[in-house]
């Protein structure tokens, strides 16, 4: 016995590592793929900065009731759906029939136009107005425990949203 392999190893040999470069190829493909994506495309990027930069210049979010007292503002972006909101809380201890009648007058004024359902009924609360190539949703919430919410939403994929 010298050790010297058989005649049919190399040949095992060459093919066990083409067999182990098909599965790693493979492997870069099934995993590299998506994550090449991920890195590259996926996420919020110059085309949603300059949506919310639109947004947050809407002269809505300052235009609080009276008797309001803004508690912050805020400025977001999905990095899965790529969709911008821009909002604003305020500590307010009217009712919300106040605060819808409130912002009906001021939204309009700003441009904004009331959403409607099904049926052309109005969606309380709920404005639409083109901003910035899409359409973008004005929504008022509450006061709900003395908050109330007023938030802008838009997307590139042009969603409805409230």
């Amino acid at each position: 016995m010298s050790g010297a392999p058989a005649s049919g190893g190399t040949r095992e040999n060459g093919a066990a590592i083409r067999s182990v470069a098909a599965v790693a190829v493979a492997g870069l493909l099934l995993a590299g793929l998506p994550a090449l994506y991920f890195l590259t495309v996926h996420g919020c990027g110059e085309e949603e900065g300059r949506l919310a930069g639109v947004m947050a210049g809407e002269t809505v979010l300052d235009a609080a009731p009276e008797g309001a007292d803004q508690r912050d503002r805020y400025q977001e972006c999905d990095d899965d759906d790529r969709f911008v909101v821009v909002g604003a809380r305020y500590r307010y201890h009217g009712s919300p029939e106040d605060v819808l009648r409130h912002y009906e007058e001021v939204a309009r004024a700003d441009g904004w136009r009331p959403r409607t359902a099904a049926g052309d009924e109005k969606a309380p609360g709920c404005f639409t107005k083109p901003m910035g190539g899409t359409t973008a949703y004005l929504g008022v919430e509450g006061p709900d425990d003395g908050l109330l919410h007023v938030e802008i939403v838009a997307d590139h994929a042009k969603s409805q949203w409230c």
